[in-house]
């Protein structure tokens, strides 16, 4: 597995747990440490989708 392919598995991850937070508890962790859509969070969102995405190809890796 790539360097890329373990950070995209981890941003995948931590998105997960932060929506199992909202859905589980009604809190979010990544607001509530980086403030409400901040610049921060927004960042850590789109990396996040980002990630989501490139996680699609490892379904197809034969690796």
């Amino acid at each position: 597995m790539k360097v890329i392919d373990k950070i995209a598995l981890v941003l995948v991850i931590i998105g997960a747990i932060n929506w199992g937070l909202i859905g589980f508890f009604k809190f979010n962790l990544v607001d509530t440490i980086f403030g409400t859509m901040s610049v921060i969070s927004r960042i850590i969102y789109a990396l996040v989708g980002i990630s989501g995405l490139w996680a699609i190809k490892l379904l197809f890796d034969k690796d």
